[in-house]
Protein backbone atom coordinates (compact mmCIF):
# COMPACT_ATOMS: atom_id res chain seq x y z
CA UNK A 1 0.00 0.00 0.00
CA UNK A 2 2.78 2.42 0.88
CA UNK A 3 4.25 2.26 -2.61
CA UNK A 4 0.76 2.87 -4.27
CA UNK A 5 0.46 6.09 -2.13
CA UNK A 6 4.09 6.73 -2.92
CA UNK A 7 3.10 6.65 -6.77
CA UNK A 8 -0.05 8.83 -6.68
CA UNK A 9 1.43 10.93 -4.82
CA UNK A 10 4.64 11.49 -7.29
CA UNK A 11 2.49 11.61 -10.07
CA UNK A 12 0.01 13.90 -7.98
CA UNK A 13 2.94 16.37 -8.08
CA UNK A 14 3.47 16.39 -11.40
CA UNK A 15 -0.30 16.78 -12.51
CA UNK A 16 -0.54 19.86 -10.24
CA UNK A 17 3.19 21.23 -11.88
CA UNK A 18 1.59 20.35 -15.03
CA UNK A 19 -2.13 20.74 -15.52
CA UNK A 20 -2.25 19.98 -18.70
CA UNK A 21 -0.46 17.00 -19.32
CA UNK A 22 -3.34 14.62 -19.49
CA UNK A 23 -1.14 11.41 -18.78
CA UNK A 24 0.09 12.87 -15.67
CA UNK A 25 -4.08 13.05 -15.08
CA UNK A 26 -4.65 9.65 -16.51
CA UNK A 27 -1.77 8.07 -14.43
CA UNK A 28 -3.30 10.18 -10.98
CA UNK A 29 -6.46 8.73 -11.50
CA UNK A 30 -5.34 4.95 -12.06
CA UNK A 31 -3.11 4.93 -8.92
CA UNK A 32 -6.26 6.82 -6.99
CA UNK A 33 -9.09 3.75 -8.21
CA UNK A 34 -6.31 1.38 -6.93
CA UNK A 35 -6.12 2.81 -3.69
CA UNK A 36 -9.63 3.24 -3.53
CA UNK A 37 -10.42 -0.72 -5.10
CA UNK A 38 -7.49 -2.44 -3.40
CA UNK A 39 -6.81 -0.28 -0.18
CA UNK A 40 -10.19 1.16 0.40
CA UNK A 41 -8.87 4.27 0.57
CA UNK A 42 -11.81 6.83 0.51
CA UNK A 43 -10.06 10.19 0.46
CA UNK A 44 -6.25 11.36 0.03
CA UNK A 45 -4.64 14.11 -0.27
CA UNK A 46 -1.33 15.77 0.58
CA UNK A 47 0.55 18.22 2.47
CA UNK A 48 4.15 19.54 1.65
CA UNK A 49 6.88 21.65 3.76
CA UNK A 50 10.54 22.04 3.39
CA UNK A 51 11.21 19.07 3.79
CA UNK A 52 8.97 16.57 3.42
CA UNK A 53 5.17 15.63 2.04
CA UNK A 54 2.46 14.23 4.23
CA UNK A 55 -0.25 12.37 2.36
CA UNK A 56 -3.55 11.95 4.97
CA UNK A 57 -5.86 9.46 3.96
CA UNK A 58 -9.04 7.97 5.15
CA UNK A 59 -9.19 3.98 5.57
CA UNK A 60 -11.65 1.85 7.05
CA UNK A 61 -12.97 5.31 8.64
CA UNK A 62 -10.45 6.30 9.98
CA UNK A 63 -7.83 9.07 9.11
CA UNK A 64 -3.97 7.92 8.56
CA UNK A 65 -0.82 9.39 7.71
CA UNK A 66 2.24 8.93 5.93
CA UNK A 67 5.51 10.82 5.32
CA UNK A 68 8.04 11.01 2.57
CA UNK A 69 11.22 12.80 1.69
CA UNK A 70 10.54 16.02 0.48
CA UNK A 71 13.63 14.98 -2.49
CA UNK A 72 12.33 11.85 -3.49
CA UNK A 73 8.80 12.99 -4.21
CA UNK A 74 10.13 16.03 -6.86
CA UNK A 75 12.56 13.48 -8.03
CA UNK A 76 10.10 12.32 -10.95
CA UNK A 77 8.84 15.66 -11.51
CA UNK A 78 12.36 17.32 -11.67
CA UNK A 79 13.80 14.34 -14.07
CA UNK A 80 10.62 15.30 -16.47
CA UNK A 81 11.74 18.97 -16.60
CA UNK A 82 15.32 18.50 -16.76
CA UNK A 83 13.85 15.96 -20.00
CA UNK A 84 12.33 18.52 -21.10
CA UNK A 85 14.70 20.80 -21.12
CA UNK A 86 17.23 18.24 -22.57
CA UNK A 87 15.02 18.13 -25.54
CA UNK A 88 14.32 21.53 -26.01
CA UNK A 89 18.09 22.42 -26.32
CA UNK A 90 18.42 19.50 -28.68
CA UNK A 91 15.63 20.77 -31.01
CA UNK A 92 17.07 24.19 -31.20
CA UNK A 93 19.81 23.14 -33.51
Amino acid sequence: MEDAIYNWLQIAVVFEARPDDLAAKETMDIFRGMLSTKFQISSIRYERDPLMYTVIYEKDGKEEKKTFDRNLVEKLISDIENNLLTVGLNTEK
